[in-house]
């Protein structure tokens, strides 16, 4: 049986996957590093927001920031985390067509 600590540890790192904006500045820094900046552009967030959900990250030890003059770079420390992302992506898209079968299958009965 797994100890409370290692569930809470566990626990904590979906925690930081549970939110879309971050979601997505993993998505994009899978690309390569980017800017803060760039990342703005790319998600429509505000740079507040951007700033804040990279923190999160990087607390999390899932992304680092390299300082460059007045501009902070960020890029993916820990690449495993896409296969999390992949698991469960491949998983909803089964749940999804097995859905669309069974309204096919639902429209096919009425007909």
């Amino acid at each position: 049986m797994m100890q409370e600590k290692s569930l809470r540890l566990i626990a904590d790192r979906f925690k930081v996957l549970s939110d879309p904006l971050r979601l997505a500045l993993l998505h994009r820094l899978k690309e390569g590093e980017r800017t803060v900046s760039t990342l703005v552009e790319e998600t429509d967030a505000s740079q507040a927001n951007v700033s804040k959900h990279l923190q999160i990250l990087r607390r999390a030890g899932l992304v680092e920031r390299r300082k460059e003059g007045l501009s902070a770079w960020y890029s993916i420390v820990d690449p495993s985390i896409f296969e999390i992302c992949d698991l469960v992506c491949g998983r909803l898209a089964e749940q999804y067509q097995e859905d669309l079968a069974a309204i096919g299958q639902m429209h096919a009965d009425d007909n």
